[in-house]
């Protein structure tokens, strides 16, 4: 697919509602793990729609087409179509319901055939899909060394193409939104490069995707405390290497004071120079600003937190670890700092304003 335009995940999530504007399928295409199934569901949750996921590379082409069978009523051979498609009563309920042809190129030839009558028609037999509903197809590429069919052309024509790339900071808006790990997200922002590491030619079972570090993830989340039951499943999803990496980082960050502590004044300097866990220690900081807000913690306290975040940061970080704390805060959490309220805020913004525009850009 060296012809099909590379896109990062915004700008195929816009690429997305456009397509659902205009009603056209879409096709992303993309190496395994890099998120293509996750953003057309959360997408989907945005809209308040119903995201119904058809695995075709595990499919037959009856379970698109439908079976016929002998309709004594009438006395002649009719058609059922397939229960996962979707009726007229069950669209009706949602604004929206996407269609995701999942695995597409993975499907044998004759499912493809199946699946081409509905994208080329939006009907199987006297089946029609309900206005509402829009689909889009995802893949891996031919490169991935997975299991593809090429597509006929009759049916690659019919979409419309965009090819995703891996792309942190894409990644880092999403993990932080979605509460990810403060250990993973803080350790992903150190070492860019180890967000992916998928290599098509490698026999490795476990490598790094944005999907793994998601397993990471949940797997702290349930940290009971075995850490070398967790260090064993961690290797089992990134890869012994990273796991290594990953650990250690880990070991560090444990030595870093409490964001409580630090956002309530309790503590405003930082002994641990362990550049790496000093970015978890940002990302614990964000989140316990965005749950004071959620909590609704009293406006007097809630900016207290906020002066206290800045001044330690101006106090105890670079430059970068700085701004990146600030843009996760104003721009992907839009807190509602207000600089009347913050005698950090002007010093801060002298400092730091111009990179904070330029990072959020």
């Amino acid at each position: 697919m060296s012809d099909t335009r590379t896109v990062n995940s915004v700008q195929a999530r816009k690429s997305l509602l456009k397509a659902f504007k205009v009603q056209r399928p879409l096709f992303l295409w993309g190496p395994p793990g890099i998120g293509k199934s996750e953003l057309v569901e959360g997408i989907t949750n945005e809209l308040n729609g119903l995201m119904i996921d058809l695995r075709l590379g595990q499919m037959e082409p009856t379970d698109i087409r439908g079976i016929p069978y002998y309709n004594k009523d009438k006395g002649v051979m009719d058609w059922a179509p397939p229960v996962e498609l979707p009726d007229e009563e069950t669209a009706s309920q949602y604004p929206i319901v996407v269609l995701f042809l999942d695995e597409l190129n993975s499907a044998p030839p004759s499912v493809q055939s199946a699946a081409y009558q509905l994208i080329l028609n939006r009907r199987i037999g006297k089946y029609h899909l309900p206005k509402n509903v829009v689909m889009v197809a995802a893949g891996n590429r031919e490169s991935d060394k997975g299991v593809t069919y090429r597509m006929p052309t009759p049916l690659a024509n019919r979409f419309l193409h965009q090819e995703m790339k891996v792309d942190f900071a894409s990644y880092q808006d999403w993990a932080v939104k979605n509460k990810i790990h403060k250990d993973v997200v803080g350790y992903l922002s150190f070492a860019k490069q180890d967000l992916y590491d998928f290599d098509a030619k490698s026999a490795s079972r476990a490598f790094a995707t944005p999907r793994t570090w998601t397993f990471v993830s949940q797997l702290l989340d349930d940290d009971d405390g075995d850490n070398d039951t967790l260090t064993n499943l961690i290797a089992g999803t990134i890869g012994e290497g990273l796991a290594v990496k990953f650990m250690a980082h880990r070991k560090v960050s444990s030595k870093m004071p409490n964001p409580a502590d630090v956002l309530s004044g309790k503590v405003k300097d930082l002994n641990v120079k362990e550049v790496s866990a000093m970015y978890s220690l940002v990302i614990s900081m964000c989140y316990e600003l965005k749950d004071a807000v959620e909590k609704k913690v009293e406006d007097k306290k809630f900016h207290e937190m906020a002066d206290n975040f800045l001044g330690f940061m101006m106090k105890n970080f670079e430059t970068e670890l700085t701004v990146m704390g600030a843009r996760i805060a104003l721009t992907t959490y839009d807190l509602p700092f207000l600089p009347t309220k913050l005698k950090n805020f002007d010093e801060f913004h002298s400092k730091y304003g111009k990179y904070i525009l330029q990072a959020s850009a």
